[in-house]
């Protein structure tokens, strides 16, 4: 495999890496080096933990002229958690060739977050507060040059894709882009072509049956209480563990039961303030307690490495979810392990979902589980299939989060989706909260748009249009 500096990156950039003992070039970073140098748009398809990160920021501060205009590139990232890794990631190689790089991300000041940014080469944002500081006019995007769009399917999947349309229209027309995704199939193809021109298309990660790295995926039995089986799994041997939740609430109060037991957890969510999932990522990446408690969207961004253990809590929803939960562990070529707790209900459409992504169970055995162990099903150590390798999977129905009651007889249960499962929880949620006396939650300018939102801007622009009426 070539050398950075045979695939022309620059020696002030080689350097920089080297202080951070990165010596050699990931497969995916070897792949689109060349053409990003060469200024050509790029469409990637690569999973986390790849190196994707570098394989993008290498190039770019490679490009920018440390006295040209400013800002000069644009990285649109979901989340503000992933913001904030990527500009970590790239801020000594910047660095290195006198650039600036500053976080766009809610939850912070917008003044002095809008200043950085207006003197700062590089802006990392997440599309909500960014649109804020331009509705302020802290600054403009004019002089960009490259966009990169990073996790562009999980923002298309958040709602993000009206905010990342007027973004890219507000970047002038002669540009290069690059899109990075876990998928290149449906909508986020079909962006990625609408976004770029004439675009270098690469592919990178496991397929169905060949491991790029090596995840062992477990389906543990739920036999009584859902917590004590959980207990079970952090109390033996690990290092760090990302335990995932469907919902905030569920998040709070499993943290809370956890405690109770003497086990030290700590929570990551929406509903927590920019400071305080700073600190809770800090203490859980240093060690001081070794179990997150985490939802799917805090989760994006987070890069541990000491990340021994991804346990689902709450199934996922669907085998991409699945992918990007377990996509935290066996990060950059190390091992880990994926766990999946499954009540009786659960078995089938979780069963559904780890054939559709070639992983050998047996969930769907009489025993539901391991014959002789009584406790555990374990599926043989390979890679999970990327997202567009797989056919669709139905979502996992039935599941139970930390905050709910107990279960009703199974000849009482329905067929309608769970409560949490419906549009408008959060709504309902902030109503509920307010009879019972509670501070509502205040809209999150990184969190997606919600239909009554995008009803209300939809709305104003046509006021805006037809103007007064008569």
């Amino acid at each position: 495999m070539p050398s950075f500096a045979e695939l022309g990156v620059s020696n002030a950039v080689v350097r920089a890496l080297a202080a951070d003992r990165v010596t050699e070039p990931f497969a995916v970073q070897s792949l689109v080096l060349p053409d990003i140098l060469n200024g050509r748009d790029v469409l990637a398809r690569s999973p986390t933990g790849s190196g994707k990160t570098l394989a993008f920021g290498i190039p770019l501060v490679d490009r920018i002229a440390a006295d040209g205009p400013r800002p000069a590139a644009l990285i649109l990232a979901p989340t503000r958690e992933l913001a904030t890794q990527i500009a970590a990631d790239l801020r000594n190689i910047a660095h290195a060739r006198a650039l600036r790089i500053t976080a766009v991300y809610g939850g912070v000041g917008l003044v002095k977050q809008g200043r950085d940014a207006a003197q700062s080469h590089i802006i990392v944002a997440t599309p909500g507060r960014l649109e804020d500081q331009l509705k302020r006019r802290a600054f403009d995007l004019r002089n960009v040059r490259t966009l990169i769009l990073d996790e562009a399917d999980r923002m298309l999947d958040m709602g993000f894709r009206p905010a990342v349309d007027r973004i890219v229209a507000a970047c002038p027309a002669q540009r290069q882009t690059l899109f990075f995704s876990a998928t290149l199939d449906g909508e986020a193809g079909r962006v990625a072509r609408e976004y770029t021109q004439d675009a270098a298309q690469h592919e990178h990660g496991p397929t169905a049956r060949r491991a790029a790295v090596e995840i062992e995926h477990r389906f543990v039995p739920v036999r009584g209480d859902r917590i004590e089986t959980l207990i079970g799994e952090l109390e033996a041997e690990r290092d760090l563990a990302l335990v995932f939740v469907r919902t905030k609430r569920g998040a709070d109060r499993l943290v809370k039961r956890l405690s109770a037991r003497g086990l030290d957890s700590v929570a990551m969510h929406g509903n927590k303030s920019q400071r305080q999932r700073e600190s809770a990522l800090a203490r859980f990446e240093a060690g001081q307690v070794d179990t997150l408690v985490a939802t799917d969207v805090a989760a994006r961004g987070i890069d541990v490495s000491g990340i021994s253990h991804v346990i689902n809590f709450d199934p996922p929803e669907d085998h991409e979810t699945y992918v990007h939960r377990v996509g935290r562990t066996g990060r950059a070529g190390r091992t880990g392990i994926g766990i999946t707790l499954v009540e009786p209900h659960e078995r089938r459409e979780v069963g559904q979902m780890a054939r559709r992504l070639g992983i050998a169970h047996e969930l769907n055995s009489p025993a539901g589980g391991t014959p002789g162990d009584g406790t555990a099903t374990v599926a043989p150590a390979h890679a999970v299939a990327p997202a567009h390798a797989v056919a669709p999977a139905h979502a996992v129905a039935g599941r139970r989060s930390a905050d709910t009651g107990p279960r009703r007889p199974r000849g009482q249960r329905s067929d309608r989706p769970q409560r949490a499962n419906r549009p408008g929880r959060s709504e309902r949620e902030n109503r509920k909260a307010q009879r019972d006396g509670q501070p509502s939650e205040r809209r999150d300018p990184d969190a997606p748009p919600t239909p009554r939102s995008r009803r209300r801007q939809r709305s104003q622009r046509s006021r805006a249009v037809s103007g007064p009426a008569a």
